[in-house]
């Protein structure tokens, strides 16, 4: 019965940029690499020679060399890599100078903008200038409060250009939300949308922006981007800096020019979901992000300049910076701007068609919300050119993998993915060469020491534990910003096992090399002392057509914890004692009886943070009579109401 869902032919495997690695490799260093275990083996055993192929075969370009690969000290995070290098990211995305599309950014609205490679150098080398004027330079900050468009990806790449340091909020951010995360880092310019549209409607935010202005005093310029609110003026925004509309600030044209810096230079500052608390402010180094998404677009996704790649993602998650590495290996990106399900669920199934895209990224929940849409794509559209489709922002459940294969297309590699905003990389990837197998991720990332290990420290395989990285890789963060002494970053990462990268998951090794995810480990549950992921649970819940989703918590019980299960239905169904019935049935029968909840409760919403993760504890705070510190880091606060004071709960 355990039989792979899909593998690939020996053709495909033959043309991958994987398998052309791993012979290069066997043949440059003389080692015998027959499949990708072993390559993995090597990428570990021999990182510096692991790193610099990567450098090698992707065409990294240094202005100054670096005197090594890799200087270590006793333990993580004690490192240098490339050491003496200075380089430049948006050099490395403005490589490709072409007329064929670069960008391709559709608004919810079926607007349709394309920019190829050469505009979109020629728009860098323009707002680059402008920047310069501006006063800005080395190290300073340039913020955005923008959508998903081409513009936002401009930004970017002008701004690391001229050395200096990125950060992105998304519009649907709270007011509160964004001066959390800017205002600690201060930036020098801020490029901000006056309106933008989702579900069909249109949200002006020259409000919510005066009121976020009113909190910078750093702010020296501000670029407004009218986009869905095309009556903005300069006179509506209320600040002391300067204030300029994106078409008359600069004047595309030209070509760009790059500011060498050091590999650890920052590049982005990413933040933490801020529902522990005010948000951390991560920063990341310029060589490290380059190389780690060279690997994994190159590599990893086989993504090249014939492929065109889509993420349904907010500016505000980690997998737009993601998304925009694509550049680097020459792909067009689509860049999609709205609600996934307006007007129709198919919206973006269209979108595959319409822009022949070959690659198509969104999240867990996506994919199990088509599947309770009935949406069969298999039987109403081509997808001719999509060849892979990635998941991630939770585990993917095994229903989600039946149904891809099912409803969506036979022939494709659905990679399920996990690494997250700490390292702007991933953990457990893809493999265009490996086979998939039903609930697993396919494989360790290259150069990736990962382990799964019990509370002793120790490794194990086929036993859930904490997922650990065990030896340094290139997109450790540079650190926290303002962090005195890297306190909270050694806290947050290298408390667990000192010296080791515990990332706060909890994990499975599989026999085939791959991994599953079984939840946060702060979200573990823990009823009788038995340690119980909260995705165990939920894969089983979401078999059950009546519940479009779940949470599930550990309730303080009688010197005990027990399981409450949240569940939220479809309209007019009722959850009468059959149901209940049903869904421990389920439960029991495919996890253990002590996965089986103590308690199950309808609510109308479950919150999620605003990149769309379930905050297990948020209401697991909000169960006990216990604040919940940073509200604004949700996307739907109030839904926490519908758990607190639960008469239920008090049985």
């Amino acid at each position: 019965m355990n039989q792979a869902l899909w593998s690939p032919s020996p053709e495909r495997i033959a043309a991958t940029r994987m398998d052309a690695f791993r012979r290069k490799v066997a043949q440059q260093h003389g080692v015998d690499l027959p499949d990708y275990a072993a390559l993995h083996a090597w990428s570990i055993a021999e990182r510096e020679a692991f790193w610099l192929a990567i450098v090698d075969t992707f065409g990294v370009q240094f202005h100054e060399a670096p005197t090594a690969v890799l200087e270590e000290g006793p333990e993580m995070p004690d490192v240098r890599w490339f050491p003496g290098a200075t380089l430049n990211f948006a050099e490395h995305l403005l490589r490709r100078r072409d007329s064929k599309p670069a960008l391709i950014a559709i608004s919810e609205d079926e607007r349709r903008e394309v920019i190829s490679h050469a505009e979109l150098a020629a728009q860098v080398a323009g707002l680059q200038l402008a920047l310069r004027e501006a006063g800005v330079g080395l190290g300073d900050r340039v913020a955005a409060f923008m959508p998903n468009t081409w513009q936002t990806v401009v930004g970017m790449l002008a701004t690391t250009s001229l050395g200096a340091t990125w950060s992105n909020c998304s519009p649907d951010f709270g007011t509160h939300g964004v001066v959390d995360r800017f205002s600690q880092i201060e930036p020098k310019v801020l490029i901000a949308c006056a309106g933008y549209r989702y579900a069909g409607k249109v949200l002006d935010l020259t409000a919510k922006l005066n009121e976020i202005l009113a909190q910078l005093p750093s702010l020296e310029q501000l670029v407004v981007v009218p986009y869905a609110n095309g009556h903005a003026r300069r006179s509506d925004f209320q600040t002391p800096a300067r204030v300029s509309l994106w078409e008359e600030f600069f004047h595309s044209g030209g070509d760009p020019v790059f500011t060498p810096v050091p590999f650890d230079h920052p590049l982005y500052i990413l933040y933490s979901s801020g529902t522990t608390g005010v948000p951390k402010c991560i920063v990341h180094g310029t060589g490290g992000v380059l190389l780690q998404h060279l690997k994994e677009h190159g590599l990893h996704v086989d993504l090249g300049n014939d492929d065109t790649l889509f993420y349904y993602t907010t500016c505000g998650w980690m997998m737009w910076n993601w998304l925009v590495s694509g550049l680097a290996v020459g792909a067009t990106l689509v860049l999609y701007d709205g609600s996934p399900f307006h007007p129709g669920p198919e919206r973006l199934m269209d979108l595959i068609d319409a822009e022949h895209i070959s690659v198509f990224g969104t999240s867990a929940k996506y994919i199990a919300a088509l599947e309770k849409a009935t949406v069969r794509p298999r039987q109403t559209h081509a997808l001719e050119r999509l060849k892979t489709i990635l998941s991630t922002g939770s585990p993917l459940a095994h229903t989600s993998f039946d149904y891809v294969y099912r409803d969506l297309k036979p022939d494709v590699c659905l990679s399920s993915i996990s690494g997250g905003t700490d390292i702007v990389a991933c953990f457990a990837i893809g493999n265009p060469t490996a086979p998939v197998w039903r609930g697993e991720m396919q494989c360790k990332a290259l150069g990736m020491a990962v382990e799964v290990w019990d509370e002793a420290g120790k490794p194990v395989r086929g036993e859930k534990g904490e997922l650990v990285c065990v030896r340094h890789f290139p997109s450790v963060p540079v650190g926290f910003w303002n962090d005195e002494n890297d306190e909270k970053f050694l806290a947050a990462y290298f408390s667990t096992f000192p010296g080791v990268w515990a990332h706060g998951d909890y994990a499975e090794e599989t026999e085939h090399g791959g991994l599953v995810i079984h939840g946060r480990s702060d979200a573990v549950l823990n009823p009788g002392g038995v340690r119980i992921g909260t995705a165990e649970i939920y894969r089983q819940v979401e078999k059950i057509e009546q519940v479009l989703e779940s949470i599930a918590i550990g309730q303080e019980w009688q010197g005990d914890v027990r399981v409450v299960l949240f569940v939220r239905l479809r309209d007019g169904v009722e959850l009468d004692d059959a149901l209940q019935e049903r869904i421990r049935q389920t439960i029991r029968s495919n996890t253990t009886p002590r996965h089986v909840p103590a308690k199950i409760l309808t609510v109308s919403d479950i919150p999620r943070t605003i990149s769309g993760k379930i905050v297990e504890l948020a209401v697991r705070n909000v169960v006990h009579g216990q604040p919940v510190k940073n509200t604004d880091a949700l996307a739907n606060p109030q839904a926490l109401e519908l758990f607190r004071d639960r008469k239920e709960l008090e049985s």
